[in-house]
């Protein structure tokens, strides 16, 4: 029922969807960025959050000192106004700018009076209603004061009753505005700055707190291209000390098991070389006989022959990659004119009609290797070409493309006619017992898998790389190319 439901219409859409929804979700940042991320904001909220909380401690301290001195001057003003008044408003008014006392107004016998830019207006009404004299059920009039604008700039009105009217004075707090704007600057670089500082402190924070995993990812890379006694180093810290610990363990684990089935299949393929070479023994005593058997037998001993062939190959494959586990391998290198050599190889592979195709400058060009081990690797892929890719094949040996002078690489190219090999298992077909889905869609399944894992240790320690792609000329088929250290002869 499960499986009649996926194949709804419904359910397809519901998967679409979901596809949909997972390929727009942004991909997550990295631990570096997410460190980084976090000193850098946390260290923009703290100084935004000092920067205000000085600002406000600040503007309160000057604002109140500032009312504080405004309320005691005023007051003394309205002393000396207080003694002059009973000589008339106007007259005090002259009196108290004769003594530098302005922006004044007296409000006596029910009118306001004022001299200057600061008039009856621009007293708020709520004030000047609790300042004056009171009256008709009204409370008595009290000294006040209120923020409010004058002649375009804030002040502080203060007005003080009289006994026979009252005094209103603004004191401009223009300059306390100017001197906040000036701090709010400072305040603004400073976090400015402070921020900038917690970005770098986080940037070098984040590499300390990632360098251990990237120790311990280059560690893993070095594990997995073969350093399998590559360890972490110990650390002081509690939290990487059991990272480093467990690291190890694995790593010595898994060098462990590795060993392990080296030495297995090394000593299996030791076992089996003398009954095999018995057998191959007899099979060659058999064969010379072979005119002798009947036509059944003969068939059986071909059978026999061929299987005994393929088995000693096996085995010599087993022996040589165990070899390489085991890290014996020494290469014997000397210096080899690559075309004569590949020639020479192909000569003696399964297939020495294969024809071999030079440019003339891979005709001069040198390159150092063991003799041997690459006459393997190309008989190897001669080999393969036979077993998986038609029958036919070519060789190309050229210089590198897209290099300049002077040359600094070879290529040696085997195309053959067989079915290719798929983008997704280019990989895979230089793993061990590669076989399945790629020798399932090529002619044969014939071989064990090794030959190309093989030729893939063997080029590496060279100091050279394999890979498969499609032939060149867009006919069906692989060209699988090696690529080595080489050198034109005179360069």
């Amino acid at each position: 029922m499960t499986e009649a439901l996926a194949e709804t219409p419904q359910a397809s859409r519901l998967q679409r969807w979901l596809e949909a929804v997972a390929a727009a979700r942004p991909a997550r940042l990295g631990l570096r960025t997410r460190v980084l991320l976090m000193f850098s904001a946390g260290s923009l909220l703290l100084a935004v959050f000092l920067a205000a909380a000085a600002y406000s401690f600040t503007r309160s301290s000057l604002l109140t000192q500032r009312d504080r001195t405004a309320v005691d001057e005023v007051t003394n003003h309205a002393n000396i106004a207080e003694g002059l008044l009973p000589g008339g408003s106007t007259t005090t008014l002259l009196r108290l700018e004769n003594q530098g006392i302005v922006d004044v107004v007296i409000w006596s016998d029910g009118t306001f009076e004022s001299r200057g830019t600061f008039t009856a207006d621009d007293i708020p009404a709520a004030l000047a209603e609790r300042v004056t004299v009171g009256g008709d059920g009204r409370p008595a009039p009290t000294p006040a004061r209120m923020v409010t604008v004058v002649d375009g700039s804030p002040a502080i009105v203060v007005g003080i009753p009289l006994t026979s009217g009252a005094y209103f004075e603004a004191v401009d707090i223009g300059e306390i505005e100017e001197t906040l704007s000036s701090v709010g600057l400072s305040l603004f670089f400073g976090a400015l700055i402070t921020s900038m500082f917690g970005v770098v402190i986080g940037w070098f924070a984040a590499n300390r707190a990632v360098r251990p995993l990237a120790d311990a990812a280059q560690a893993a890379q070095l594990i997995a291209g073969g350093r399998l006694d590559t360890r972490l180093e110990p650390s002081d810290d509690p939290d990487l000390r059991t990272l480093a610990q467990s690291f190890n363990d694995m790593a010595a684990a898994l060098q462990a098991r590795v060993e392990r089935d080296a030495r297995f299949a090394s000593d299996v393929s030791h076992e089996l070389r003398s009954p095999l070479m018995t057998l191959a023994a007899s099979v060659e005593v058999m064969q010379a006989r072979r005119g002798d058997l009947p036509e059944r037998a003969q068939t059986a001993l071909d059978l026999l022959a061929s299987d005994v062939a393929r088995f000693q190959g096996l085995v010599e494959d087993l022996l040589e990659i165990s070899r390489f586990d085991a890290g014996a391998i020494r290469l014997h290198r000397e210096d080899l004119l690559v075309a004569e050599f590949v020639r020479a190889a192909v000569s003696v592979s399964s297939m020495p009609h294969t024809p071999v195709h030079v440019t003339d400058r891979a005709e001069m060009m040198v390159m150092q290797g063991d003799r041997r081990r690459l006459a393997r690797v190309v008989a190897n892929l001669i080999d393969n070409a036979r077993l998986h890719g038609g029958g036919d094949a070519e060789v190309f040996v050229g210089e590198a493309e897209s290099e300049g002078e002077p040359i600094g690489h070879v290529w040696i190219a085997v195309e053959d006619h067989g079915p290719g090999v798929p983008l997704d298992e280019r990989d895979l077909v230089f793993e061990r017992f590669a076989r399945g889905a790629v020798a399932g869609r090529r002619s044969t399944s014939d071989g064990a898998g090794l030959g190309l894992a093989l030729v893939d240790e063997h080029i590496r320690m060279h100091g050279g790389r394999v890979w498969v792609e499609d032939r060149r000329d867009g006919d069906p088929g692989a060209r699988f190319v090696l690529e080595l250290p080489a050198e034109e002869v005179g360069a």
